[in-house]
């Protein structure tokens, strides 16, 4: 069947395949911007902290916002300023500077988040789940694709610059291309929602108990994969004994079993599985993994691990978990989609701050962070599945 705003859509996965590379991108490039800025790898961690602080500041009240004045200005909002972060980052001279700059980062990805989630949920009301996890695919596409560029930039003693030039150019052209793409009216295309949804929670949803566990999951989701997407790396040539490309290579297995998994999960949530099943299988996979991976820190083990976590972490479960949510409580998509990432953007400013300080004692003692931090959440993951099937019994009976 074609919907005609698939080349919208398009538009809209392409902004998330430079996203993915933003998201790593000061990790990936530590020592060549600790130079610039005259630190260390604990100095870097601080900016990249300021990801989760710009974030923290307008992604509440930009869902909201998006629901009140549409889904197109806050795209646009997005990729205009993660423009001006890729620019301002290759010029600051200082720490203070690139904080500022990265703050724009975090305030691009809340713009972003709030018009592209909602916009496809409502592009393609009858598979909301499949059209949210494939943005994840875009981001492990980008994730995959920059380790192995700076890799190459590295072994040739070019400039560091050159990746974030890219980042710009792919806005830019995009932004041309999405200019004319039609977006849909979000108070039709909820009343289209209320139509294809076989279940409504009919059942008493308490915010208290669902939607404070939902807000936690969000904080535990992206801390799980984003703590490891920053120190994979690290962890790999320093605990592992690895080289300096075959550390580097490691982001790139996390970022192939990602897209395995986000491929593998739109199959079966076409044929009918519902995003909630995938919640407490996918965290308790992270957990596993990541516990053997601390446990047993050889190359060959990080290799594996790197992709399992990639596959079960970082494979779209954070934005299955926010289908769920939208799902549980169904009105205003955008207001949901800025609490749920809300938390994630908290996971994302403390984070950095926590590993950066671990990373001057012993980078393992981040991975165990993460092992703890990946229980929490395959408890958290029990309880919502719990609570969901209650809640839709009750709306059945």
């Amino acid at each position: 069947m074609k919907n005609k705003y698939m080349p919208t859509a398009i538009s809209l996965y392409i902004n998330y395949f430079v996203h993915g590379m933003g998201v790593i991108i000061l990790a990936q490039n530590m020592d060549a911007l600790g130079q610039q800025w005259g630190t260390d790898s604990a100095g870097v961690a601080i900016v990249i902290s300021s990801l989760g602080i710009g974030r923290l500041l307008v992604l509440l009240v930009s869902g909201a916002l998006s629901d009140k004045f549409g889904r197109r200005p806050f795209v646009y909002l997005g990729m205009a300023t993660y423009v001006l972060f890729f620019a301002g980052i290759l010029f600051s001279p200082s720490i203070g500077i690139a904080y500022i700059f990265g703050i724009l980062a975090g305030i691009a990805n809340s713009f972003l988040d709030s018009g592209t989630y909602p916009a496809l949920m409502e592009s393609f009301p009858e598979s909301p789940g499949t059209a949210n996890v494939i943005i994840k695919a875009f981001i492990s596409a980008g994730q995959f694709a920059l380790p192995l560029m700076v890799g190459f930039i590295v072994s040739t003693g070019m400039w560091y610059g050159w990746t974030f030039v890219l980042a710009i150019v792919i806005f830019l052209v995009n932004g041309i291309y999405l200019f004319n793409k039609p977006f849909p009216d979000q108070k039709a295309a909820d009343s289209e929602t209320a139509e294809v949804t076989v279940k409504k929670p009919m059942g008493k949803v308490k915010f208290a108990v669902e939607g404070v566990c939902f807000i936690l999951y969000g904080y535990i989701s992206q801390a799980t994969f984003y703590l490891v997407s920053q120190w994979l790396s690290k962890y790999g040539s320093e605990i592992a004994g690895m080289g300096d490309t075959g550390s580097r290579a490691l982001i790139s297995y996390y970022s192939i079993g990602s897209l395995a998994c986000v491929f593998l999960t739109s199959a079966l949530v076409k044929k009918q599985f519902k995003p909630i099943q995938f919640l407490v299988i996918y965290t308790f996979v992270s957990f596993a993994s990541l516990l053997v991976l601390w446990m047993f820190p050889t190359p060959l083990v990080c290799i594996v691990s790197a992709f399992v976590i990639g596959f079960s972490a970082a494979g779209g479960v954070m934005q299955l978990g926010l289908t769920v949510m939208a799902e549980m409580f169904p009105a205003g998509k955008g207001t949901v989609t800025g609490i749920f990432y809300t938390a994630g953007s908290i996971a994302s400013f403390t984070i950095p701050l926590i590993t950066g300080q671990l990373s001057k004692t012993n980078i393992a003692d981040i991975i165990l962070l993460d092992v703890g931090i990946a229980f929490v959440g395959f408890v958290l993951a029990i309880i919502i599945y719990l609570r969901y099937n209650k809640v839709f019994t009750k709306a059945k009976a």
